[in-house]
């Protein structure tokens, strides 16, 4: 199997971004770089499952990719994560969000805008072995396949 390669890493090497305390970075744009990271975890493994056509990609990817599933998978894994990963996730759900989401409640909304942070924040830190555990953990959780 081939080394893997760190893509943040890659990234930064390659576009000379600067190196900053990750702590400092508010929650909500932790949850931006999050949801973008956690959508591209679940499109990989649908794609990757086998070609098909885009609608149906599309259609199994929302089944993991929006709020409600999200908020249901931070709860479900509220026993396994750190102290530091819940103040992430926390300071992320708490965080007052400038949109609305279209299909969740509020309260849904706030929980996966949290998830969204946790993610965002492993990601930037370089734990992505803990961010896809995460990921696989709340899916079987929640009684899911991916």
């Amino acid at each position: 199997m081939e080394e893997s390669v760190n893509l943040l890493e890659q990234i930064c090497g390659s576009f000379q971004c600067r190196d900053v305390d990750i702590r400092t970075y508010s929650p909500l744009t932790l949850a931006y770089i999050g949801d973008a990271v956690y959508e591209l975890v679940i499109r990989s493994v649908v794609v990757r499952r086998g070609n098909r056509p885009v609608n149906d990609l599309h259609r199994l990817t929302i089944k993991y990719v929006n709020a409600g599933t999200q908020a249901e998978m931070i709860e479900a894994l509220a026993d396994v994560l750190t102290e530091e990963e819940m103040a992430v996730y926390r300071r992320g759900r708490n965080a007052k969000p400038y949109t609305k989401a279209k299909n969740a409640t509020l309260q849904e909304y706030r929980k996966a805008t949290g998830m969204e942070a946790l993610m965002g924040y492993l990601y930037l830190i370089g734990a992505t072995d803990r961010m896809i555990e995460l990921i696989r953990e709340g899916i079987a959780r929640i009684g899911m396949e991916l």
